[in-house]
């Protein structure tokens, strides 16, 4: 028997050990009185649990593999689990190729080019970068660099309708010469939108409006849920929440799992309704949008038209449907929306039963003098101010001095009437008045040369006396 022999018996021997294996291991799940169901258990926990491979080593099938090796058994028994025979022998040093995975292990922050580098300088030549990254694509070396396995998320889906609200914003296009954003609230449970407004200002205020909007419409959710920006970790937000039992949560920063749907909805404006409409860029194949309203007409006609009356991929209900069918939720009073969209500061009485607030000054009860009191106001209008001591209402601030009537946190939202210019070029009256100058000197200076009089100081009698 030949060497080429010896090797190809080793590996028939090595392939039915194989098999033997795999028989082995797929056994629990052959028995023919087991349902799908418990098939289907039975198969996750060999999946998710390691097991003494054929050669001695620790290995882990996925389910996939399993379920291949049931059919295959099924089909051909013992001969269909034995593993076809390699066609090719690899090119590589195996000693290359653990030194290659040692270099990204101690370092994972090297890419495959700066291992090739490395392997290049310490053995004089070195695989290619795509064998280097197949290789550590097998060991999970670029998926996993730190070592440890990621964080498993599961699928999260609100139990009932107005349980939990989910906000974002997104960047629009430039209208009116101004940018714009995309202010918008999703219902967790139905994915239908209860607030949507393209705003100019991504501020706490702004977001406000597009929030009382929504309240006002469609009542109180238990949870409002949304980032770390701004507009959201502003103080008046929180004030807003608790005065109508909303619980606030903000995401972990670097960790937005929850705000999936909300991108999602994001996504399809995008691909969807904003690809049919330009603002200031001109483009024949879209809809021109000259003003912030008009953007918003559109976006509400779509929302309400198209959005909110497609069945949903996950749901397999339109949202509107799903949303309506829960019945119809309870929406505030118009004094405690607008008792909870009202701002609050907390300022210290002076003796002189004054308090100043953002550059005004307001008198109160003269019993609050050393007291501090929350000062609760519309950011639109300071000039109404209501003053609360120890958690009650005494009376309200009597304006004295009023230097600002809007809060500097709530600037106008109206867009800047259009320029017209007066065509005056500055730089070019300027050069004007230079080049005119500089022509009247060169006048006066051939003016000058033209009366200058003869040799001598023309005097006759200075002329006789030298005769």
């Amino acid at each position: 028997m030949t060497a080429a022999d010896r090797d190809a018996a080793a590996r028939r021997q090595r392939a039915q050990t194989i098999a033997l294996w795999r028989w082995s291991l797929i056994e629990p799940a052959m028995d023919d009185d087991l349902t799908s169901r418990q098939r289907g258990q039975i198969v996750r926990d060999l999946a998710g649990r390691e097991h003494p491979g054929s050669s001695g080593r620790t290995v882990s099938v996925s389910r996939k593999t399993i379920d291949r090796w049931i059919t295959a058994r099924r089909a051909g028994g013992f001969d269909a689990l034995v593993p076809s025979p390699r066609q090719c022998s690899p090119r590589t040093d195996p000693q290359v190729v653990d030194l290659a995975v040692g270099l990204k292990k101690e370092n994972p922050a090297r890419t495959a080019a700066q291992v090739r580098r490395v392997l290049a300088a310490q053995l004089g030549w070195a695989p290619s970068e795509r064998a280097l990254q197949r290789w550590f694509e097998a060991r999970e070396l670029t998926t996993r660099p730190g070592g440890q396995p990621p964080r498993a998320y599961g699928r999260f889906e609100a139990d009932r309708v107005n349980e939990i609200w989910t906000a974002d914003l997104m960047n629009g296009p430039d209208v009116g010469g101004r940018a714009c954003h995309l202010a918008g609230i999703i219902d967790d449970n139905s994915r239908f939108l209860t607030g949507h407004q393209f705003i100019r200002r991504p501020d706490a205020v702004r977001f406000a409006a597009v929030l009382r909007a929504a309240v006002a419409s469609h009542g109180i959710p238990a949870w409002l849920y949304t980032d770390n920006g701004a507009c959201f970790a502003d103080a008046s937000l929180q004030r807003t929440c608790a005065v109508l039992g909303i619980k606030l949560v903000h995401s972990q920063p670097g960790k937005p799992a929850g705000r999936g749907k909300i991108e999602k909805v994001f996504q399809t404006i995008q691909q969807q309704f904003l690809v049919e409409v330009t603002g200031d860029k001109a483009d024949p194949a879209r809809h021109p949008v000259t003003s912030l309203d008009e953007l918003n007409d559109l976006l509400d006609h779509w929302v309400r038209e198209v959005y909110h009356q497609r069945p949903h991929t996950e749901t397999g209900q339109a949202p509107q449907a799903r949303y309506e069918a829960a019945g119809r939720a309870a929406c505030p009073d118009a004094a405690v929306l607008r008792e909870a969209f009202c701002w609050s500061a907390v300022r210290l009485v002076r003796k002189t039963a004054t308090v100043s607030l953002e550059g005004n000054e307001y008198s109160v009860d003269p019993f609050l003098a050393g007291r501090k009191v929350e000062l609760v106001f519309n950011p639109f209008d300071m000039t109404q101010l209501t003053v609360y001591w120890a958690g009650r209402k005494v009376g309200v601030a009597v304006p004295q001095v009023i230097g600002r009537h809007a809060h500097p946190k709530a600037p106008p939202d109206e867009d800047p009437e259009p320029v017209e210019y007066t065509g005056i070029d500055y730089l070019a009256l300027v050069a004007g008045t230079g080049r005119a100058a500089a022509g009247q000197r060169l006048n006066l200076a051939s003016l000058a040369g033209s009366d200058q009089p003869p040799a001598g100081d023309g005097r006759p009698g200075h002329q006789e006396e030298e005769q």
